[in-house]
């Protein structure tokens, strides 16, 4: 883009957010301590001009807008500072709640949407209450009992209308369960082998609409992460998460699930029989 097409941009982008923060053009350079003649010769129709650093960002911070979606190199208007407010969402250590009441929030807002999802182990909405308890005996968060509130409240979820869901797990985190090693190590066979059989049958049952994809931690890595659609992610660090509302955030963290499913080496349709067949 040319610097005449640069500065046309920069005066409507300008007068948007002039008009949205409800100032004069006075007022406007008032606040943001500028000539009101310099002003006046970036809102020129016929000749706009671009301002000088100093000046735009003045002009930023007074309007609540980023430097760079006034010069036309942002489709978002926040500034960094604005939309990483809350991204970081922590959940407090004394809170044990059945369910987080955002994530419930979070997936009924993206009904209609594709859910993209990597958990960090197997997922818990596919897990019997025997294995619920085991792994909850001792976690600080959250009792077995409502992780199988939690379950139940998913599979509802997960069985609505226009549900659309891709979630992709290491094969190597399954075949650890199958062998009753990592977090695993004393849980016995007979209980690994009916959540086996439990994990196949509502993987059938919810195909597919709910698609389970499988790929190497050999060629591929993935944090645990959740996307709702175009709406946000949600990366989850352990006693929180980062939430990413912005479309330039989310639309790679959607890639990068994308990328899991092209690359996986057990496929949604494949994956109730290849469950089974570790029986």
């Amino acid at each position: 883009m040319d610097k005449r097409d640069r500065a046309h941009l920069f005066r409507r982008n300008l007068l948007s957010a002039l008009e949205t923060a409800h100032l004069k053009q006075s007022q406007l350079a008032d606040q943001a301590g500028i000539d009101r003649s310099t002003l006046v010769q970036l809102f020129n129709e016929k000749a706009p001009r671009l301002p000088n650093g100093h000046t735009l960002a003045e002009l930023a911070g007074v309007l609540g807008v980023s430097t760079d979606w006034l010069l036309g190199l942002s489709q978002e208007a926040q500034p960094v500072t604005t939309y990483l407010d809350g991204a970081l969402n922590f959940t407090p250590e004394t809170d044990k709640a059945p369910m987080d009441s955002n994530l419930q929030e979070w997936h009924m807002e993206a009904t209609g949407y594709k859910i993209r999802h990597v958990p960090s182990t197997l997922p818990d909405m596919l897990k019997t209450r025997d294995v619920l308890l085991y792994e909850y005996r001792d976690f600080a968060l959250k009792t077995g009992e409502q992780a199988i509130v939690e379950r139940d409240l998913r599979q509802t979820y997960a069985r609505l209308p226009d549900i659309e869901m891709e979630i992709c797990i290491p094969v190597q985190r399954f075949e650890q369960f199958v062998d009753g090693s990592n977090i695993w190590a004393d849980l016995p066979q007979v209980v690994r082998q009916s959540q086996i059989d439990y994990m196949a049958r509502i993987i059938d049952e919810l195909y597919p609409r709910v698609r389970i994809y499988g790929f190497d931690l050999r060629t591929h890595y993935s944090v645990p992460v959740t996307v709702f659609g175009p709406l946000r992610a949600v990366i989850y660090i352990g006693q929180g998460y980062f939430v990413l509302n912005t479309s330039g955030h989310i639309r790679p963290m959607a890639r990068h699930i994308d990328e899991l499913v092209r690359n996986a080496t057990v496929h949604a349709h494949e994956m109730a029989d290849w469950m089974r067949s570790y029986l």
